[in-house]
């Protein structure tokens, strides 16, 4: 589902259950042996997923581990990105010469539970939500901002190594045409970005879709890609 805001030179795996012939490698059991069974399904699922993923780009099975914040650790020359929620499970992988970097999001269109929004907005963003869900209430733009936040932080960690904070950036959603089951949005980064190509980043653009009942982001940087100037403030991105 989740290729439908994807560009061609990516490869997205996605299903709503959890396969009975999804396997985990040995060297992944460890990662998940004290984990309750509904992460342990969601992760099983989401390696499963992505096996089927990286073998569409031509690289053979192999185990796929976890990186000290719990970040996949894709192949030589792959970048990739995972996500899960209730339903479903996606994987979105490409071949690092034709993608700098890649993030994706899941998760329920209902509203978020009390004081969460609070907690990953800014005042802005606050209002620019407030507007959109009395335009267009079908959609839940909190749970929405929530999960663009999600897909800038699965975009960024990859090439700054370092935590964003949800306030370390400030996300415009763009709700496209009256009706429309897709749009987009741009995140602006608060803080000093890493250098890619040799210039430095400073924003995201990515897309979003709202279907059988789930909200998906997604952002992917093509090599080629500007970095879009903005104002930062001089901080470090950790919390």
């Amino acid at each position: 589902m989740i290729e439908t805001i994807l560009p061609a030179d990516v490869v997205a795996v996605d299903t709503f259950d959890d396969p009975p012939d999804a396997t985990l490698l040995p060297e992944e059991e460890s990662i998940v042996a004290k984990a309750i069974e509904k992460r342990r399904r969601e992760f099983t699922t989401a390696r499963h997923c992505a096996r089927a993923a990286l073998a569409r780009l031509g690289v053979p099975p192999q185990p796929i581990l976890a990186g000290r914040l719990n970040e996949p650790l894709w192949p030589a020359g792959v970048v990739g990105t995972i996500t899960h929620c209730a339903g479903y499970r996606g994987v979105v992988v490409a071949a690092d010469s034709k993608i700098t970097t890649v993030g994706i999001d899941a998760e329920p269109n209902e509203p978020l539970t009390n004081g969460v929004l609070e907690s990953v907005a800014l005042p802005d963003e606050r209002v620019h939500v407030a507007e959109l869900l009395e335009a267009r209430p079908e959609i839940r733009w909190d749970r929405m901002l929530f999960c663009a936040k999600e897909a800038v932080y699965k975009s960024w960690f990859p090439l700054a190594q370092r935590w964003l904070d949800f306030d370390d950036a400030v996300v415009t959603l763009r709700p496209g045409s009256a009706g429309a089951s897709t749009g987009g949005f741009d995140a602006r980064l608060l803080v000093v970005g890493p250098r890619v190509a040799g210039r430095r980043l400073t924003g995201f653009s990515g897309r979003w879709m709202v279907e059988q009942g789930l909200i998906l982001t997604a952002i992917v940087v093509p090599v080629s890609a500007p970095v879009r100037p903005a104002r930062v403030r001089e901080t470090a991105g950790t919390r």
